[in-house]
């Protein structure tokens, strides 16, 4: 660790990429692992939403069982070290593939804050792009079993988070980027790096000869570039707090 504690200590500019591995402590399951969600069930892609009335009814119930573990879920060491170094002026952004609002929750500001795979917590028009508070569409769907639409023009309401099949929003890809084009240390958290194109940011760090350093528990996708730095295989909610307090006191 005092090799990644060191990196931190030296920078200023520190983009953190968080995945599922993060939230676990917070009583988030994966979604890739031995005992992952989708394992037990199978995630509804998005043109099969588009497409079919069952489908979006699978899909909402899917949210309603979602939002039971999200409505308990709370910010874990993890996400209280990134609000810390965002106070201690060296955070340059945090992307994050969770959809969980945890490091929201945490106090991460939104202008130092890309959700990648959008938030379970709103829901958004498909139609207008209006978002709202995902909870009165979750009890309007429990007591009805149709699946909701939306109140300002009739469109369809989904979940704000990506879909299989669905493309990122290009503006929030491209804030991601940018903190990649900006930054002077990159530190991926609690994934695998397999899923593109969030595991792409690490590159664009990397080929500005910029640090790139990995803690993660297994192995990941990345574990053989050689633009790696630090490759740290450990739980990430012991390891990357002591970290941080090491680094700035």
């Amino acid at each position: 660790m005092s090799h990644l504690t060191r990196l931190v200590a030296q920078a200023d500019a520190i983009l953190i990429l968080s995945g599922a591995g993060i939230s676990t402590a917070s009583g988030i399951p994966d979604f890739r692992g031995p005992n992952g969600i989708w394992k037990a069930e199978r995630p509804v892609p998005f043109d099969e939403f588009l497409t079919n009335e069952q489908r979006r009814i699978a899909s909402w119930e899917q949210k309603v069982r979602a939002a039971e573990v999200l409505r308990d879920a709370r910010p874990n060491a993890v996400h209280v070290a990134c609000v810390e170094l965002e106070a201690s002026g060296k955070l340059e952004m945090v992307a994050t593939q969770n959809i969980d609002g945890l490091h929201a929750e945490a106090g991460t500001s939104p202008g130092r804050l890309v959700e990648l795979h959008g938030t379970g917590r709103e829901a958004g028009c498909l139609s207008c792009g209006e978002r709202t508070p995902i909870e009165p569409h979750l009890e309007r769907f429990v007591a009805t079993g149709t699946a909701p639409t939306c109140a300002a023009c009739g469109g369809l309401l989904k979940s704000a988070t990506i879909s299989f099949g669905q493309a990122l929003d290009p503006l929030v890809l491209d804030r991601a980027h940018r903190a990649a084009e900006r930054c002077d240390l990159v530190v991926a958290l609690g994934t695998s790096l397999s899923v593109y194109p969030a595991a792409d940011l690490p590159l664009t760090a990397v080929r500005r000869g910029i640090p790139y350093a990995i803690v993660n528990r297994g192995g990941t996708d990345h574990d053989t570039w050689t633009g790696v730095t630090v490759r740290i295989d450990g739980d990430v909610n012991e390891v990357f707090p002591q970290v941080v307090a090491a680094a700035i006191g």
